[in-house]
């Protein structure tokens, strides 16, 4: 995916959404839903029912952009439909973007011991 700018807002349209919808019915459900300008230049996303399937709609100054993907394995983390929308930094949602669960990730490495 093509990284997002530190300063970047996202919104997660908690619950799932129909993934036959395009850039138009996106668009409207970030409107009607979410009530935020689609056109914006936050990133919205938006997850199907399976879980395996996500899609982040954007406008780039240009033009909407689409970005789709499907987990081979495993499901994206999402809120519950009554969370309503959710915020994310734009470290939480490379996580997201990776199937990493973004509400707790799990650090590599143990901090270091002070002497």
């Amino acid at each position: 995916m093509i990284g997002l700018g530190t300063g970047v807002r996202v919104y997660l349209a908690c619950g799932q959404t129909d993934m036959r919808k395009g850039i138009g019915g996106l668009a409207a459900l970030t409107q009607e839903v979410l009530r935020h300008n689609p056109a914006s230049g936050a990133v919205f996303a938006f997850r199907g029912r399976r879980g395996d399937r996500i899609k982040l709609l954007t406008w780039d100054g240009q033009g909407f952009c689409l970005y789709y993907k499907v987990l081979e394995k495993g499901r994206f983390p999402w809120p519950s439909p009554a969370d309503g929308t959710a915020r994310l930094t734009a470290a939480q949602m490379a996580m997201l973007w990776e199937g990493i669960d973004w509400r707790r990730p799990a650090w590599s490495a143990p901090p270091a011991r002070v002497v």
